[in-house]
């Protein structure tokens, strides 16, 4: 069994899902499970109708109309007939949209997010399904609700796996399966999410529980690179990575390969490959058991818009076991995701990603009980197998509010 996974980038529009035909007629597709993002910035644009929802803006109607004239358009170019079925296949769903409108009782908005959101990859995959099979390509569509089940975590759902296995193993895997990244269902069939870029994991889900000879993820790029071209000049393919070495660069926040995704194929020993479905005879990047990195140069991870809080006792006394377990509570229950951390005798400072705009509000606790400054929009550079010359090249980027070094590894907050 193979699996491959299409993401956003891949069918952003009618010749990105016509590449899709062309990638498995030139990699073969039997025995094969596909996993599809939704198409290009979707999620982006479910996220303007939930915000619309939530917040009950008069540009809801607008936002839901954009949505569904961006897949009609992909449709036009792609079928033929103007009464096509895939027409009434994604109305239905804009249907069931409008009911979840119309029924939804609940406040809370990261219910809400997840019930609306998934739309996107349920729209992506009926459009890539019907058309593979009139193009020759006989595949069966799935919904990965039914066979992915998770807690009621809403928005970063963490996955039931003894459930999970039992239904992936259901599957008869002489055929060909398109179904969506992103989502799950928890115990009342209420839709949940794996969290944003979860594509990948649902990928790796399905690979670790059917045993799958290897997973392919196709990108816009050739491969796993060592830096981030849109930031980093010269940066190069990496052709072989370690398990390992993966997931230490997937914890600092690579953004090629979600931090989840791995574990799962490691324990199996699965191998992953990371490819250009736009250069097919490229072999990209293998990631598998072997050696640490190939070629062993340093590797650079940027993330901007990041907070740097200091915090100290209010009477000056020392930061001990006892602040640090009521610091990290408070961060747990605002749900801020940390990146850094430093102590010393008087002062702990933490580097945190506000994803789910609550930092305010953690502000407002924490100041109740210690003494806070912090800096807002700083960037946090973490380089794997750095040298003095590459560290010199990025502290000339600006102010350095905070360094630290540890195993081969340095992360810099700079301003």
């Amino acid at each position: 069994m193979k699996i491959y996974k299409f993401g956003g980038a891949s069918v952003k529009d009618a010749e990105g899902v016509k590449n899709v035909l062309r990638v498995l007629k030139h990699e073969g597709y039997q025995n094969t499970l596909i996993v599809i993002s939704a198409m290009g910035k979707m999620t982006n644009a479910f996220e303007k109708i939930i915000n619309s929802y939530y917040h009950k803006k008069d540009d809801l109607k607008q936002n839901i109309d954009f949505v569904r004239n961006y897949h009609l358009s992909i449709i036009d170019n792609l079928f033929k007939e103007d009464t096509h079925e895939i027409l009434m296949e994604v109305e239905m769903l804009f249907g069931q949209l409008t009911g979840f409108f119309i029924k939804n009782k609940s406040t809370d908005y990261n219910f809400i997010y997840d019930q609306i959101v998934g739309f996107g990859e349920l729209i992506s995959t009926k459009i890539v399904s019907v058309f593979l099979n009139e193009s020759g390509i006989k595949n069966k569509w799935i919904d990965v609700r039914n066979y992915i089940k998770t807690d009621s975590n809403y928005r970063d759902a963490c996955v039931n796996w003894d459930v999970t296995n039992t239904n992936i193993q259901k599957l008869n895997s002489k055929e060909l399966f398109i179904t969506q990244g992103f989502l799950g269902s928890n115990s009342k069939d209420k839709t949940t999410s794996l969290g944003r870029e979860g594509s990948d994991y649902s990928a790796a889900i399905f690979a670790h529980c059917l045993n799958a000879e290897k997973l392919t993820i196709w990108k816009d790029v050739d491969g796993v690179l060592n830096a981030d071209p849109r930031y980093f000049n010269d940066a190069q393919l990496l052709e072989q990575i370690s398990y390992d070495e993966a997931i230490e660069m997937a914890f600092y926040g690579a953004s090629v390969i979600h931090p989840k995704t791995l574990k799962p194929l490691e324990n199996k020993k699965i191998p992953l490959y990371v490819r250009s479905f736009e250069n097919l005879n490229q072999k990209g990047t293998v990631v598998s058991k072997g050696n640490h990195l190939v070629p062993e140069i340093p590797c650079f991870i940027l993330k901007q818009n990041q907070i740097l809080v200091s915090i100290s006792a209010l009477d000056f006394s020392f930061m001990v076991e006892y602040n640090l377990s009521d610091i990290f509570k408070i961060l747990h229950n605002y749900k801020l995701k940390v990146n850094l951390i430093q102590n010393s005798a008087l002062n702990f400072s933490v580097c945190i990603e506000d994803k789910f705009n609550t930092f305010q509000q953690f502000l407002m606790e924490l100041k109740s009980k210690y003494k806070v400054t912090y800096f807002e929009n700083v960037s946090l550079y973490t380089v794997r197998h750095s040298t003095s010359k590459v560290i010199v090249k990025i502290e000339e980027k600006g102010e350095v509010l905070l360094k630290q070094a540890a195993k081969g590894t340095v992360q810099i907050i700079m301003k």
